[in-house]
């Protein structure tokens, strides 16, 4: 399944993260890609809001994973820094530590990721709104991408 929203502020993909993360269950995996400055952290934001953190969410470009409590564990990570060789494979084990995943930069870890996850690709059309395209390949996921309402 492929559903696409065109979103047209930071508050708009806050209010679709919420509704992404309204749905969150334990060990959900969501994969992020976009360009540098597309808004994966801001829609990261609204899945924490929606989970009930506390801290401010910010990237974690350089630390690679923040971690953050909530209603279930937030657990952010911005891979953008590393690769399928790095050695960085002990991220995989927070795949399934019953909380929610939202990886930055996905594609940098293929090899890591679960066949069964939503999959976030974010564009920046030429009117500066982002096109943002949620897809699953599964039943739960779709369950998740069928329940957002338009924003």
């Amino acid at each position: 399944m492929i559903r696409e929203f065109v979103i047209k502020s930071d508050l708009e993909m806050q209010k679709l993260g919420e509704a992404i993360g309204k749905n969150a269950f334990p060990n959900m995996l969501i994969t992020m890609e976009g360009d540098l400055g597309a808004g994966k952290t801001t829609m990261t934001k609204g899945i924490g809001k929606a989970l009930n953190v506390k801290r401010v969410i910010n990237s974690p470009t350089f630390t690679i994973l923040k971690v953050y409590e909530g209603d279930l564990m937030l657990y952010h990570m911005d891979v953008y820094r590393i690769d399928n060789n790095s050695g960085d494979d002990y991220l995989e084990e927070y795949f399934e530590m019953n909380g929610v995943c939202v990886v930055e930069w996905a594609n940098n870890i293929s090899n890591l990721l679960k066949e069964d996850r939503l999959m976030i690709e974010i564009k920046i059309n030429e009117e500066f709104h982002r096109i943002v395209s949620l897809q699953s390949r599964s039943e739960l996921y779709d369950k998740v991408i069928n329940s957002i309402e338009e924003i």
